[in-house]
């Protein structure tokens, strides 16, 4: 073989391995229609509202739902139409669906021994697993005397076992408390960061995404909204779902220099100078808040709103406006206090020019 088509084997090679997949599936009135595509060592989480269909293209991934059209390849191997107990493929279920009546071990030894591995081998690698996720003195226990953060590492290692190409999560952390939530998104992060092969996470929550993933593919209605790294998508959502999520208000309209012609509402003055079509974004906490028309007010932007809703949210309370531009804005108990907030109450909203942030739409 020549230096040349070495080289060109090589990359072939290269560019085969991971996930490369186009997820079509047909429900009734539902379809689902997504693209993905990872790297191996590569955490990539789908993120949306519920149904969405980000259950539904990880039953596809998993073998669990056909597709209707597209296809799904791992490292280069068509897995369209093979069972999924014959796929590389490891899952860790909402609930975990550990085996009630096996100990830490054998569910963990359960996926080897499927495989064909011979039993005394299968539980020595399900114990050097479970040493891996600090589990060895819990290998004789039963899930029901696991707590919840330890049976969700029983189910990871019994997934890792099998020494997947693909590992799924479908919620991993939804059935944990808050407290425990913390300490074990802390070691999951861990754990997948030394997986070698691709994984992808389901998650509605967007802590979970924005710590444990290395990029997000958000859906929406079965279609991908928006693709980027956490921190891109952060700072430059697409559509109100995302915009909620990371806590900005968000606008789009027709840039003119730093103007910003909602399509709905009025201008919105910016830092950038574009030209086209834009978003705009600010957070909350940009929003300050007056009973009376500010005078003499260095602020830009500066708008007649009304009080529709009030939450508490930890130290802050949460003001939902309507009027001139429907809005969020957060503020101290105390300054929501000083203000007399209440539904219905009058208001004038305004945001600094420099605390806002305008992008190509």
């Amino acid at each position: 073989m020549t230096g040349t088509s070495a080289a060109a084997s090589a990359g072939a090679s290269a560019a085969a391995e991971g996930l490369d997949a186009r997820l079509v599936v047909d429900r009734g009135t539902f379809r689902l229609d997504v693209t993905l595509g990872a790297r191996p060592g590569e955490v990539v989480a789908l993120l949306g509202p519920n149904g969405a269909g980000k259950t539904t293209a990880l039953r596809a991934l998993a073998g669990l739902t056909p597709l209707s059209e597209g296809h799904l390849r791992l490292d280069g191997v068509a897995l369209n139409g093979t069972p999924p107990e014959s796929r590389p493929v490891g899952v860790v279920f909402q609930d975990y669906l550990l085996f009630p009546h096996l100990s830490a071990l054998d569910n963990v030894a359960f996926g080897p021994r499927c495989r064909g591995v011979r039993k005394p081998e299968a539980r020595a690698q399900a114990a050097a697993w479970l040493e891996r996720m600090g589990l060895t003195d819990r290998a004789g226990a039963k899930p029901r005397r696991l707590s919840g953060g330890q049976a969700q590492r029983v189910a990871l290692a019994r997934a890792l076992a099998t020494h997947p190409r693909l590992l799924l999560l479908d919620e991993p952390l939804a059935a944990l408390d808050a407290r425990t939530r913390l300490d074990v998104r802390s070691q999951l992060r861990r754990h997948l960061a030394e997986f070698e092969a691709v994984a992808v996470l389901v998650t509605h929550d967007p802590l979970d995404a924005m710590v444990l993933a290395d990029r997000l593919v958000v859906i929406e209605h079965g279609q991908v909204v928006q693709v980027g790294a956490p921190s891109d998508i952060a700072r430059r959502p697409r559509t109100d779902y995302i915009a909620q999520l990371v806590g900005l208000n968000l606008y789009r309209g027709q840039a003119e220099g730093h103007t910003v012609r909602l399509d709905t509402g009025p201008a919105i003055t910016t830092t950038e100078d574009l030209t086209g079509p834009v978003f705009v974004a600010f957070p909350p906490n940009a929003v300050t808040l007056h009973r009376d028309r500010p005078t003499g007010s260095s602020a830009r932007n500066l708008w007649r709103c009304e009080v529709v809703g009030l939450e508490t949210r930890r130290d802050q309370i949460r003001a939902d406006l309507a009027g001139e531009l429907p809005l969020a804005a957060d503020l101290t108990t105390l300054a929501a206090a000083e203000l007399d907030l209440h539904p219905g109450a009058p208001v004038w909203a305004t945001v600094k020019t420099a605390q806002t942030h305008a992008y190509p739409a």
